[in-house]
């Protein structure tokens, strides 16, 4: 598997995203949430990946931006290390922080997020 986030691989579907966040089961390691679901796509991709910062905590778009950057990078670089089973799933990470995080942060909590996503899924 490659490193990248290609268009194919973003949730974009309302009606996924909807089912997603209704019956799917999360996984967190703070300040990072991973919600998932077990689904299958018409185009041959293993997840398509959201993410999502608070409007609340961060008011401006900006810093938004900015974290959802991070998160984007960081799921770019450690998509690899999750399991390339047959299954398909939905993603959705979300932050819950209330500070603008460094990379080195957010990085090393979505290590985790995704050994506890292989241990909870297998």
């Amino acid at each position: 598997m490659s490193f990248t986030y290609s268009k194919k691989e973003k949730l974009k579907s309302k009606k996924l995203i909807e089912q997603l966040f209704n019956e799917g089961k999360s996984v967190s390691a703070f300040p990072l949430r991973l919600v998932y679901f077990k689904t299958s796509f018409e185009d041959n991709v293993s997840f398509k990946t959201g993410v999502s910062v608070s409007k609340k905590r961060f008011k401006k778009a900006v810093d938004r931006n900015r974290i959802k950057r991070l998160l984007r990078e960081a799921y770019r670089l450690n998509k690899p290390k999750i399991n390339n089973s047959e299954t398909q799933f939905a993603f959705m990470i979300l932050y819950l922080g209330k500070e603008m995080p460094s990379f080195d942060d957010i990085n090393d909590k979505t290590q985790l997020l995704f050994k506890k996503f292989e241990e909870k899924a297998n």
